[in-house]
């Protein structure tokens, strides 16, 4: 609408045209009130019925609530109203009447199950603290974009219909790709490695991962983004400092930026962006202290992976973000490097938030030969993988990286109760509609 006004820019002594949803709809007799929002908040709009025309006062205050109107009328100050000003309309365009039923209230003053408001996105985003999970993990976005390009890392993207898994395994999703079996992609890790080896050097990618994983829990999805980062010429340790600024630079920037969306989150007082370094614990030592706390039934051994209830305890034991390092070679992925002196452990590293894993990452297997012997030891066929092998006999300098879940970022800088409630249109066991 080519004379539309934002309700937050209408200005006492204004005349304007407003569109949005009717909010709500408060009628004292021979005064009326209705509530019109749109993306930048809300405006009171006041009907006065004596001295108004009756068709003008039917029409306002006899539409159904979430219909969208528009509602043209000069703007005063009304220190009373919500936003400090009404319009007194003198005219009322229903665009598109609602039903009466809603299948959920975006008022909030009903709550609705999560199944149900995801059933019904479009009305769920409505409410003011649903729509401000989403302006902030565009922030996020943004920001961790920012970051990395401030890093001199260049913005990729990979293919996410492939002929071979990243990693092998059943956590496929295998699509028909004309006449041919293809996968959906697991991760965008080989192609990103193949790029450290172009004249590209240091990448970034912000994406679409899937993986066929049967997990149906508050923190796995079936797709889900991945905020991937991939160097030449690093280590692991660097990484993990790219990893730990990216991280920082997203809090920061939603700090600096979404005020309003974390009021609406009631976070506002309590949001803090972490400072300091974030501690780094080896694999060895993060059993050991999850094995203090006397959490788990059973002690950890040297090999076992970290259980749930483990992270959960070592996370109330560090009390911030941190990266466990030096993890079992035997445990991480073929293309994870050992450390030179000492083949039994990789370079391999995971960041956690004190509630769960946020990141895997590590310095990559360069060398050729210990490239393909690592496949052959984890039961995978290299001449699966030949596109992405025979690229390691052409120069492929040392180079590390890391993939950091977005969706987790999100869940876990909010204090989410699902990882659901970060994604617009979940994926899951369950779920593929909308």
């Amino acid at each position: 609408m080519r004379n539309r006004t934002y309700t937050a820019d209408a200005e006492p002594g204004d005349t304007v045209t407003v569109a949005g949803w009717v909010h709500e709809i408060r009628d004292l007799g021979g005064i009326a009130f209705l509530i019109l929002r749109d993306t930048t908040g809300k405006i009171q709009v006041k009907f006065e019925k004596d001295d108004m025309d009756e068709e003008l006062v039917e029409t306002g205050l006899g539409v159904h609530r979430e219909s969208v109107i528009t509602v043209t009328g000069d703007v005063a100050e009304e220190p009373r109203a919500p936003t400090g000003v009404e319009v007194t309309p003198e005219t009322v365009e229903v665009i598109a009447e609602a039903e009466a039923q809603l299948p959920l209230d975006p008022s909030g003053k009903v709550d609705a199950e999560l199944s149900t408001r995801l059933d019904n996105r479009t009305l769920d985003l409505r409410k003011d603290e649903v729509k401000a999970i989403f302006e902030i993990r565009a922030e996020v976005q943004r920001a961790v974009r920012e970051k990395f390009r401030d890093l001199r890392a260049t913005e990729i993207n990979t293919p996410k219909i492939v002929a071979t898994g990243t990693e092998g395994g059943t956590e496929l999703f295998p699509i028909t790709y004309f006449g041919k079996e293809a996968f959906m992609n697991q991760s965008p890790q080989l192609f990103k490695q193949l790029m450290v080896g172009s004249g590209l050097e240091r990448v970034f990618e912000v994406g679409p991962i899937f993986r066929a994983e049967e997990h149906n829990t508050p923190r796995h999805l079936n797709e889900a983004t991945s905020i991937d980062f991939e160097s030449a010429f690093i280590d692991h340790t660097e990484a993990m400092d790219v990893c730990e600024a990216v991280v920082k630079a997203a809090y920061e920037a939603v700090d600096e930026n979404c005020q309003d969306q974390l009021e609406a989150l009631d976070l506002a007082e309590e949001f803090e962006a972490p400072s300091g370094e974030f501690p780094r614990l080896t694999y060895e030592e993060a059993i050991q202290r999850i094995n203090a706390t006397g959490a788990l039934d059973e002690q950890l051994v040297w090999g076992d992976d970290l259980p749930t209830e483990g992270e959960k305890a070592l996370g109330e034991d560090v009390g911030e973000h941190y990266f466990i390092t030096d993890w079992p070679s035997e445990i991480k992925p073929f293309y994870i490097k050992d450390h030179d002196d000492d083949e039994t452990l990789s370079t391999g590293f995971d960041m956690m938030h004190p509630n769960m894993e946020l990141v895997s990452g590590g310095q990559r297997e360069h060398r050729y030969d210990q490239l393909v012997a690592g496949f052959e030891q984890q039961g995978l066929d290299p001449d699966a993988f030949e596109y992405y092998t025979k690229m390691f006999k052409y120069g492929m300098p040392p180079h590390a990286g890391f993939g950091l879940g977005g969706e987790r970022l999100i869940m876990t800088m909010l204090g989410l109760e699902n990882i659901r409630e970060a994604v617009l249109f979940p994926r899951d066991r369950q779920r593929l509609s909308p």
